[in-house]
């Protein structure tokens, strides 16, 4: 089974769709700050693939190779426990980076990667993109803070799990999913209502109750579709008391 998921995973990965658009990367605090020059520098290590629902990037134990960005759709980390189930690790958003830290300290990845929807990477090898480092220095310094950029979301995380009741972080997550600060907004949950509930480190029961919950603060779901009737409002619920 674990050669058949890695052959997938090649599939996938073989497809490579161009160079990528500026403003995409700019996203990842890997590439915030960096001049022209430095920006084309890492690019000349990296490449752009699209890869399917359900695609495997990498499988823990691998060599850890190369580290991603994800430009767009979203990814699920995970860890295979004795038992053969999945441990959810966490869900990379667009824009963050992932496996950077593995492919410097342990050399082996620490977990799974699974597409969660299409998604599109920017992947950036390990050999190239450490010959990229040696040729300019800056690059060091926004590893450096993309790494601390997911310090900080996994800070989080521990305080939403420590402060936060099941439905405010329901609710957090889908003000996040917002373009709009306050007013009507409708948007699309990114992948399914069982893998926010593994995300927000609740039960699928659990999630069901906090949306139920999430009726009196103006919250309508329908499907895979949320309607919040105050996006201001339900950002100001959400906050830790």
């Amino acid at each position: 089974m674990r050669g058949e998921t890695q052959e997938r995973a090649m599939d996938q990965r073989d497809e490579n769709i161009g160079v990528c658009e500026p403003e995409r990367l700019r996203r990842a605090p890997l590439f915030q700050g960096l001049s022209p020059e430095t920006l084309r520098t890492v690019l000349s290590a990296a490449s752009v693939r699209q890869v399917d629902d359900g695609a495997t990037l990498f499988i823990q134990g691998d060599d850890a190779d190369r580290f991603y960005v994800l430009l767009e759709g979203w990814v699920k980390l995970y860890r295979v426990t004795e038992d053969g189930d999945q441990a959810l690790v966490t869900v990379v958003a667009p824009g963050e980076t992932f496996a950077e830290a593995a492919m410097f300290a342990s050399a082996r990845f620490p977990v799974c990667a699974e597409a969660a929807g299409a998604a599109t990477v920017l992947v950036l090898e390990r050999t190239r993109f450490t010959a990229a480092l040696a040729a300019d220095p800056e690059i060091a310094l926004f590893m450096l803070a993309s790494l601390s950029a997911r310090l900080r979301h996994l800070v989080e995380r521990v305080e939403q799990l420590q402060v936060r009741s099941a439905p405010q972080r329901l609710g957090d997550f889908l003000t996040r999913l917002c373009v709009q600060t306050s007013g009507q907004e409708t948007v699309e949950l990114p992948f399914t209502k069982a893998l926010v509930a593994q995300r927000l480190g609740i039960r699928p029961e659990t999630l069901s109750r906090s949306l139920a919950a999430l009726r009196a603060h103006g919250v309508h779901v329908s499907g895979s579709e949320v309607t919040i009737d105050d996006v201001e409002s339900l950002r100001s619920y959400c906050e830790p008391r």
